[in-house]
């Protein structure tokens, strides 16, 4: 008895699953026409209204973009990545023992 419920709820969560992606996409197409639909009704050219913008940390404190790398990493050896693991550890644990006191 307990698995025909079981397979009830599956095949009802999965209706509902698969009801919703049907949904969305519809909701996703006719945004998207209509979108389109918009910039070609203003008479404007499709690819001027549309300006790409850029994620906030690919900015710097003026709102220009940053061509240099974001993130630069260099190589270290295992012992030398756990030596920086173990201090990290017992840095944050002595700061832990000095609170409760």
């Amino acid at each position: 008895m307990l698995h025909l419920l079981y397979i009830v709820a599956f095949t009802v969560l999965a209706t509902l699953a698969i009801w919703n992606l049907i949904r969305n996409l519809m909701t996703l197409g006719s945004s998207s026409r209509s979108a389109s639909g918009s910039s070609i009704s203003q008479g404007a050219p499709q690819g001027q209204n549309r300006r790409p913008v850029p994620h906030p940390e690919l900015l710097d404190e003026d709102g220009q973009v940053i061509s240099e790398p974001l993130l630069v990493m260099r190589s270290i050896s295992v012992k030398d990545a756990r030596e920086q693991l173990d201090a990290l550890y017992d840095s944050s644990t002595s700061t832990g023992e000095e609170a409760d006191d």
